[in-house]
């Protein structure tokens, strides 16, 4: 369970990533657009089991007098595991309507009696972004990093992903990004499966593009101890995460989407039964 939950804190972190940025940078960001996922725990001799949910919601807010572009990240245990576990983790992102940079990120997480918190302001002008995190109530530390092109926020990069023209890559291409997280820059891998047919539980086949990922370690997310984790994304406009999938010593965790709202364009990668695209909007 506590690999589940940790899994759940990754899950809500990477669905924010991509949505982030990368929602707005390929013009697919939706003001009301509402993502849904379960969190769910397989293995061999042991039935699918939903322990978490994760919900992200875009919509506009102002930011220093300026509308801005806002995405929130909210991961839960489902109520059964909560005597056990209870977590209610949090990540917000401020993003520049004009620029489609950045400007403010933010994350809350709370499990049981432990807490951490996190802050990083961005300037775009300087390139330089500040960092200010706290873990229970331990003292605060903050840094101050040099940004380049090539090390820009998490959410940025992930614009890699959810933007991403099917043509530009080739099967099992790599391409490496630089992230900050927390205090220093790490190194994100990730390489280009290729399209997938995928059944996501309760929702149906989709076509997919499947991706890789590897990223350097961090003590406090999941899918960073430099095991590769999977995501798989529509192949349509929407460009929309419908899993991610991450191996575990027994078994596999996964996270895959359980309903949707407010999405800007039809979802045709929808798969009907007798293997044809169908559009829902």
């Amino acid at each position: 369970m506590l690999s589940v939950n940790r899994f759940i804190k990754g899950v809500i972190f990477a669905l924010l990533l991509i949505v982030g940025v990368a929602t707005a940078s390929a013009q697919v960001f939706q003001e009301g657009e509402v993502l849904y996922y379960r969190a769910a725990y397989r293995a061999k001799l042991w039935p699918n089991t939903e322990a978490g949910e994760v919900t992200v919601t875009t919509r506009i807010d102002t930011l220093n007098g300026k509308e801005v572009y806002r995405v929130t990240g909210n991961g839960r245990t489902l109520p059964f595991f909560r005597w056990f576990f209870d977590m209610n983790d949090t990540y917000n992102i401020w993003v520049d309507k004009q620029t489609l940079r950045t400007q403010r990120f933010e994350s809350d997480l709370r499990e049981d009696k432990y807490t951490f918190r996190s802050r990083y302001l961005y300037d775009w002008d300087s390139m330089k972004v500040h960092t200010w995190s706290q873990k229970r109530q331990n003292t605060p530390r903050e840094k101050t990093m040099t940004l380049t092109h090539e090390s820009m926020d998490a959410v940025s990069l992930y614009f890699n992903l959810r933007s991403v023209e099917l043509d530009s890559f080739r099967e099992g291409e790599h391409r490496q990004l630089d992230m900050v997280l927390e205090d220093t820059i790490r190194h994100l891998r990730y390489r280009y499966i290729g399209r997938e047919e995928l059944r996501v539980p309760k929702m149906g086949k989709f076509d997919t593009m499947k991706f890789a990922c590897t990223l350097g370690s961090s003590e406090e997310f999941s899918f960073t101890d430099g095991t590769e984790f999977f995501i798989w994304i529509t192949n349509d406009e929407n460009k929309i995460p419908v899993m991610l999938a991450s191996p575990v010593r027994v078994g596999e965790i996964r996270a895959y989407i359980r309903r949707y709202e407010g999405l800007k364009h039809p979802l045709t990668s929808k798969i009907v039964e007798n293997g044809k695209r169908k559009t829902e909007n």
